[in-house]
């Protein structure tokens, strides 16, 4: 994978304001943001996307992640917020570069609060869904 955004902005090529950086980790705010505090967190390993991500990088996000958010709401006043993390183009990713969002929410914001999420759910058929958790559960493995 060649140089993505993210990556120059990690390397300091690019200037950003940085919130958090450790060995794996880099989180920033986002320059298009679709709330006050809007802020990327970014692993240092260059993927494409979050099942080509190594352990230790999972691992190293999942630890800063809570910290993170804990802060982006304390610094904004925000009470809510959302954590958006999309893999390829049809699921909407725009930098082939794993990123977490944490959006805060705040009550004033129309409903949408910028995100334009609708979310349908659809009927369950649990036959078919035993099977299916089955056939996942197996190539998860041990």
């Amino acid at each position: 994978m060649g140089d993505t955004i993210f990556t120059k902005i990690i390397n300091g090529e690019i200037p950003s304001h940085k919130v958090y950086e450790d060995e794996r980790v880099f989180a920033f705010l986002d320059i298009g943001p679709l709330s006050e505090g809007h802020t990327l967190v970014v692993p240092r390993e260059p993927v494409a996307t979050i099942d080509m991500l190594s352990d230790e990088s999972a691992a190293a996000i999942g630890r800063v992640l809570p910290r993170i958010c804990r802060a982006v709401c304390e610094a904004t006043g925000a009470s809510d917020f959302n954590i958006l993390q999309n893999n390829g183009a049809a699921a909407h990713q725009e930098v082939p570069h794993v990123h977490f969002h944490i959006i805060p929410r705040f009550p004033d914001r129309p409903e949408d609060g910028g995100l334009g999420v609708v979310w349908k759910p659809g009927a369950f058929d649990h036959g078919a869904g035993a099977a299916l958790a089955g056939r996942i559960a197996a190539l998860i493995g041990g």
